[in-house]
C-alpha cells in the first residue's frame, strides 16, 4: 500500500494520525456477537480509545446465552460524547441465522443512521484496532468504495498461533474464490472491511444471499461488479484468545459453493 496524504502510520499499525476533519467522519463499526462476553468490554475500550471522534460502535447480538447483549448495553451507557450522545449502541436480534445476516442488519442500520463509512470488525480481537484510522484515511484520500484489511498483501501477516495447515487452507480459500470469480483482491475472504455508504447502497444489502462467512466474498464481488475501487491495507491477523470460533460444516459448504453461484449469476445477467 502506497502512503496516502494525510495519513501517518507505523509499520505495526499502532500509531496512526488523521487530519482533524477526517477524524470527525461519521464512521460506524459494526460488530456481530454471539457468546462474546469475554471479548466485548476490551474491544469497546480499544475502539472508544481511538483518536477518531466520529467513530461509533454498533454491537449486533444474536441473543447470546452468555449475556453478551446485556453486557454491551451496560457498556453503551458508559461511552458518550461531551454533549451526552451515545457512541455505542446495541442491536438485539432474536434469531441466530448467520454472520452474514447479522452484518447485513447492522450495516443497514448504520447507513440509515447517517454513517458515511461502515467498518466490519470481529469481536474476538483478531482485527487490529490500530489500523482503523489508516483504513479510513485510505478511503478518504483515494475515494475507494471498499478498503480491505488484508492478510495477503505485502506486509500482511498471520498469527504465529496458526499452524502451517491452517495458513495453507486460508491461502487456498482465497485463491479458490478469486480464481473462480476472476478478481485481483488478495484477501477476498477477509472480514476486516471498510465500506463507503455509497457502495453499500449500490450493492443493496437486502439482495445479498450469504448467511455465513461467504458474505465477505459476495460483498466484495458485488462491489467490483458495480465498479467501486477496492484498496487493500496490510494487517497482522491475530488469533482468538477468548471464546470459540463459529465456523461449522454448513458454513464451510456455503463458502465452497458461493463463488460458483456468483459466477453463474453474473454470466446469466450478461
Amino acid at each position: 500500500m502506497h502512503k496516502n496524504p494525510g495519513v501517518e502510520a507505523s509499520a505495526t499499525g499502532r500509531s496512526t494520525a488523521l487530519p482533524d476533519a477526517w477524524a470527525q467522519t461519521a464512521l460506524t463499526v459494526v460488530m456481530p456477537t454471539y457468546n462474546e462476553a469475554g471479548n466485548v468490554p476490551r474491544m469497546a475500550e480499544l475502539l472508544m480509545g481511538l483518536d477518531i471522534p466520529g467513530l461509533r460502535l454498533l454491537i449486533v447480538d444474536d441473543s447470546s446465552p452468555d449475556g453478551t447483549g446485556d453486557i454491551a448495553e451496560e457498556l453503551a451507557k458508559k461511552y458518550r460524547t461531551e454533549d451526552g450522545t451515545q457512541r455505542m449502541s446495541v442491536m438485539h436480534r432474536t434469531a441466530k441465522d448467520g454472520l452474514g445476516r447479522a452484518y447485513a442488519a447492522g450495516m443497514t442500520k448504520a447507513v440509515e443512521d447517517g454513517a458515511a463509512y461502515v467498518l466490519q470488525m470481529d469481536a474476538d480481537g483478531s482485527h487490529p484496532e490500530g489500523k482503523v484510522a489508516e483504513m479510513l484515511g485510505v478511503a478518504l484520500s483515494t475515494g475507494a468504495g471498499l478498503v480491505v484489511g488484508s492478510r495477503y498483501v505485502p506486509g500482511g501477516t498471520l498469527s504465529d498461533a496458526w499452524g502451517a495447515h491452517r495458513k495453507l487452507l486460508s491461502r487456498w480459500a482465497n485463491a479458490y474464490a478469486s480464481t473462480i470469480l476472476g478478481t485481483r483482491v488478495r484477501d477476498i475472504t477477509g472480514g476486516f472491511n471498510l465500506w463507503s455508504a455509497d457502495a453499500l447502497r449500490a450493492i443493496d444489502l437486502n439482495s445479498v444471499d450469504s448467511a455465513g462467512y461467504s458474505f465477505q466474498v459476495e460483498m466484495k464481488y458485488a462491489a467490483l461488479r458495480r465498479g467501486f475501487q477496492v484498496m487493500e491495507v496490510p494487517i497482522h491477523f491475530e488469533d482468538r484468545t477468548v471464546g470459540e470460533s463459529k465456523m461449522n460444516l454448513a458454513v464451510q459448504l456455503e463458502s465452497i459453493a458461493m463463488p460458483w453461484k456468483l459466477r453463474a449469476r453474473a454470466r446469466g445477467r450478461r
